[in-house]
């Protein structure tokens, strides 16, 4: 499918996508409308180092027939990631890749750091029944130690720790007020297994699938 900011049959680009709650998808410039599937978002977020990126892998046996995993790291390139609070043109091509994603038949689950506040103001906002956020935490001093072992090609020095850890005292102890509210999984001691199937979970919770399937790992 085309980005869904462009219309198809006038092809202009609109400022701020008109999605029904019918399934249409309307121009706002020539206003004709096209079916449109509007699939709820799952996203796996947290700090670095609280095992985004170790349970996101493990999480395919267990979700890939039912959803679409992606890492939102792929696009972060100097041309989106301006320096403004939010990073709107990293987090606007995202929503509308998922968007063109979810034509497919299949949600999206991103792995990657974001809260609502950064999601849902945006016009692509429109574009998905719900944003769904389960973030990973954990101690700081376990986050710590995670990023300082990481290879020296990722550039953790202190001052960048610091912040993620401020982030993160920032997100466990605001989650829950957050709009939508943000479900809090802590990795501190938690096994990898057990962290999979909970965010298989959920996962599932937020599909309507009330039967926990996993597979081996």
């Amino acid at each position: 499918m085309l980005d869904p900011l462009i219309c198809p049959y006038c092809g202009q680009r609109a400022e701020r996508p008109l999605a029904e709650e019918s399934g249409m998808l309307r121009c706002d410039r020539c206003w004709r409308r096209r079916a449109f599937r509007r699939l709820p978002l799952l996203a796996l977020t947290g700090p670095s180092g609280a095992g985004k990126s170790t349970v996101g892998p493990a999480l395919v046996a267990n979700l890939a027939e039912r959803l679409v995993l992606a890492e939102q790291d792929v696009l972060w390139h100097p041309e989106l990631a301006e320096d403004e609070p939010g990073h709107p043109r990293f987090r606007r091509t995202w929503l509308r890749m998922a968007a063109m994603l979810h034509q497919s038949g299949r949600p999206v689950l991103l792995c990657g750091t974001v809260v609502p506040p950064e999601f849902e103001p945006l016009p692509e906002r429109a574009l998905f029944s719900g944003i769904h956020y389960c973030a990973l935490t954990a101690e700081n001093t376990v986050l710590a130690r995670r990023l300082r072992d990481r290879p020296a090609w990722r550039q953790w020095d202190e001052p960048r720790i610091a912040e993620t850890c401020a982030f993160n005292d920032w997100l466990r102890a605001e989650a829950a007020t957050m709009d939508p509210p943000v479900r809090l999984l802590d990795t501190t001691t938690a096994p990898l297994e057990e962290t999979v199937c909970a965010v298989t979970a959920w996962a599932r919770a937020v599909l309507g699938e009330k039967t926990l399937r996993t597979t081996g790992m």
